[in-house]
């Protein structure tokens, strides 16, 4: 004869597997995931070893499977889900260590408020991290102007130095969107961007006529030397030609060696006249 009370607890534990909402497995939050997960189980009543320890199983895809092989094939005979449990989150969380290290190489502002970007921070850090440090790594992470202003308040408390950074981002933000949204400083800016292309053309044309000019003073330069030489040129000819017109045939051709003289020839005087 079956027992009645057995009965209506599978029927009871039917209707809780039916009822249970488990969310896909974290896989950067273990721990998160297994407290969500034992809340599902208190509202279903499931209270089960074996059943808690399917119900984890089921949500791992093949990659989170892989890193508790050991713990799958040769589940212990009692406690199997907290087995699970504690390998899954030995195994699968984020170190300290590497928490810090992306602290300090990836994370930036963005466009996130800077009290925003702390909390972002703190949430990274963990516990391990003191404030004093975490005051460094938020610091150096603010724009420029805003760290010379809260760099006065070291020994205030950082959450209200991050208050005070939010009302200077808010500020800065408003400036930012009013010069942007001011058609007179557009204007201004075209004015002047106009103004320098004149300048530039003004300045072209200048220079432009001055190296014309150096041009043609050194073409003119150069043609007066050119009749100067030219003149000079044809004095010295016309020199030597009434000097060798003096002289006869046989002196202009053979010089001293001549042995012969026509006149009119003033070789013969004018070689006298050098000696004395």
């Amino acid at each position: 004869m079956n027992d009645p009370n057995a009965s209506i607890q599978i029927v009871e534990e039917s209707v809780s597997r039916l009822a249970v909402r488990i969310p896909p497995f974290w896989g950067d939050e273990p721990e998160l995931w297994f407290a969500q997960l034992e809340t599902q189980f208190t509202i279903s009543g499931i209270t089960q070893d074996s059943t808690k320890y399917s119900y984890a199983l089921s949500q791992l895809d093949s990659r989170q499977i892989k890193e508790i092989k050991d713990v799958v094939t040769q589940p212990p005979e009692v406690n199997k889900y907290e087995t699970v449990k504690r390998a899954l989150i030995q195994r699968m969380s984020v170190s300290q260590q590497q928490r810090t290290r992306q602290l300090l190489e990836l994370e930036e502002l963005g466009d996130r408020k800077p009290s925003q970007f702390l909390r972002h921070l703190r949430t990274l850090a963990g516990e391990n991290v003191p404030d004093s440090l975490l005051r460094t790594l938020w610091l150096g992470r603010l724009p420029t102007q805003m760290q010379m202003v809260l760099a006065t308040r070291t020994e205030d408390p950082l959450n209200s130095v991050a208050e005070q950074a939010d009302r200077i981002h808010e500020m800065t933000s408003k400036a930012v969107v009013a010069a942007t949204a001011t058609p007179a400083n557009k204007e201004s800016l075209e004015a002047r961007i106009q103004t320098l292309t004149k300048q530039v053309a003004t300045l072209t044309t200048r220079l432009s006529r001055d190296n014309s000019r150096q041009r043609n003073n050194w073409k003119g330069r150069n043609r007066s030397r050119s009749r100067s030489q030219s003149r000079n040129r044809g004095k010295n000819t016309e020199d030597k030609d009434d000097k060798n017109n003096k002289h006869c045939y046989y002196y202009n051709r053979f010089g001293e060696k001549a042995r012969k003289c026509t006149q009119p020839c003033t070789y013969k005087s004018e070689k006298d006249q050098g000696s004395h």
